[in-house]
């Protein structure tokens, strides 16, 4: 199994899930270009999906991987998908947490990268820990609020962690406003695909029902009462139905 985290994170984020599913898989955690310990190259165009889809093809090669389930978490899930499209033959099950294929429109992906630019600059001009100050506040991690004082330490600590040049340039190159539309692709993959989404994070509950219709053969799993980071709110909970999914699938 395959573990892509999402911005600002690495693969610490995982370790609660992989420490579980280590007894019955092998657990591959990679952390993306400008996270974690991986580099934070200046130039902006090495953080597009493909060259990153080309690093993780490099990485399984390296490790003699010829497919994995792969697994990723909301910017790590586009990467997943993207990889998935590019190198269907190294993806044997898809599993995409609070994910999506990007946005459908020019206009909608324009105005995205204008957003995913200011806020890249905000970073560079106000540094990481005034960004994680604002970060962190976002509703759509509203229902971490919930998790213990010690839980949220740690995940502010490992979000200060990280880099001003690669945090600024991922939201460049791999920002949803950067990212082709991959809507157009659903239809066309015959891996099985789980949707995983957080019963309280409506915006990608719709996503993954709008995708479900493209290609019908999507699976969606709702977790009740948890928000965008369910493998952080639900990690008992999360690795126990990636099992189920795995041994049905």
């Amino acid at each position: 199994m395959v573990f892509l985290h999402g911005f600002t994170g690495d693969t610490t984020t995982w370790a609660s899930v992989t420490d579980a599913l280590s007894a019955s898989y092998q657990c591959v955690s990679i952390d993306l270009i400008g996270h974690g310990r991986t580099d934070s190259p200046k130039d902006d165009s090495r953080y597009t999906m493909d060259r990153v889809s080309e690093d993780i093809y490099y990485i399984l090669n390296q490790l003699g991987i010829g497919n994995a389930v792969l697994l990723g978490y909301s910017m790590g899930g586009r990467t997943a998908l993207h990889f998935s499209v590019k190198y269907p033959q190294k993806v044997k099950t898809l599993i995409l947490e609070s994910s999506s294929p990007g946005l459908k429109t020019l206009e909608a992906r324009a105005e995205r990268r204008k957003k995913d630019q200011g806020l890249a600059e905000r970073i560079e001009r106000e540094g990481i820990k005034n960004f994680v100050d604002f970060w962190q506040e976002i509703p759509l991690f509203a229902s971490q609020k919930r998790l213990s004082a010690e839980e949220r330490s740690e995940i502010r600590k490992q979000r200060l962690s990280q880099s001003t040049i690669g945090l600024s340039n991922s939201l460049r190159g791999m920002g949803t406003g950067a990212q082709d539309s991959l809507w157009g692709e659903l239809g066309k993959l015959s891996i099985p695909v789980h949707l995983l989404v957080g019963e309280l994070d409506q915006k990608f509950v719709g996503i993954a029902e709008n995708m479900k219709k493209l290609n019908p053969a999507f699976n969606i799993v709702t977790f009740s009462n948890t928000g965008h980071a369910i493998h952080v709110e639900e990690p008992r909970k999360f690795g126990t139905i990636i099992e189920d999914l795995l041994l049905t699938t």
